[in-house]
């Protein structure tokens, strides 16, 4: 999930995120090589995965709470947005957008967690001939999100709520054009490394769902992660570094910068992003 630290001032978190976690690369990157880089697709829909999320408690502002309960924000729910989201029934992202200006053939968009949606809306809203689906597990964050598409009046914008793994294995293949994770959990603590979210059984199912040409697009201010990241995605069968091997990316014009990174680059903490195109 996307950890902004201007997501909410009254965080009771079990979580960690990057800003509070930026170590140097001095530890040696170790990577569980007990499963292969190279997953057949076909088996990935049978993978059992950890989840790479935990649920917090967080204050919901009253504009959020309004979005989760007012017909007129409805349009931009797909499943229920309280509790543990249910995806029973979400296997085509694209006819959601079927009665939408832009119809169901646009450019599909997937952000997988993104906090209270400031970026994922911003995004939306320059690029309005472009579909944006967003998927979220926390109930404020939804609500916020929602929010801001009411009052904006978008009509590129949906939010699901649930886990986006599931979500993705549920999905026809070749089917998204972009997926963006931006500041996910870096899961510090070497024995929670599996619920890091870049890895090979995850990539597996993310590299499924994109459109042949398509992004995969990270970014991340822990260094450790960053260039754990580089190790996997560089491995991994099917998809190319758009900046080279080993190599970062500038950050793209259409990824807006967030308070929380700005200030973290204000302290002098680094930032990069990662971009996988599907061969």
């Amino acid at each position: 999930m996307s950890q902004h630290s201007d997501i909410n001032d009254n965080v009771n978190s079990t979580d960690t995120t990057d800003e509070q976690t930026l170590n140097s690369t001095s530890e040696p990157i170790d990577i569980d090589n007990s499963t292969s880089q190279e997953i057949e697709p076909t088996s990935d829909k049978h993978i059992r995965i950890v989840n790479t999320f935990m649920k917090r408690r967080t204050h919901m502002n009253k504009n959020a709470e309004l979005a989760l309960t007012a017909p007129e924000f409805s349009e931009y729910l797909v499943n229920n947005s309280f509790g543990d989201g249910d995806l029973t029934g979400i296997d085509n992202l694209r006819t959601l957008f079927a009665d939408s200006p832009n119809g169901p053939d646009a450019p599909l968009t997937v952000e997988i967690g993104f906090g209270l949606g400031d970026s994922f809306i911003e995004m939306a809203a320059a690029d309005p001939t472009r579909n944006f689906v967003g998927v979220e597990v926390h109930e404020p964050g939804i609500g916020k999100c929602a929010y801001m598409a009411g009052t904006q009046n978008l009509s590129n914008v949906k939010i699901i709520n649930g886990d986006a793994i599931q979500l993705l294995k549920q999905l026809p293949e070749n089917h998204i054009d972009r997926i963006q994770l931006y500041f996910p959990d870096p899961w510090q603590k070497k024995r929670h490394y599996k619920r890091r979210f870049v890895s090979p059984e995850r990539m597996t199912i993310v590299t499924r769902s994109l459109k042949q040409g398509g992004w995969f697009h990270t970014a991340t201010d822990w260094e450790h992660y960053a260039f754990w990241m580089v190790e996997v995605l560089d491995g991994f069968a099917g998809l190319t570094n758009k900046a080279g091997t080993g190599n970062f990316t500038e950050r793209p014009d259409f990824r807006p910068m967030t308070k929380f990174e700005r200030r973290g680059l204000d302290r002098g903490h680094g930032v990069w992003d990662l971009i996988y195109i599907k061969d």
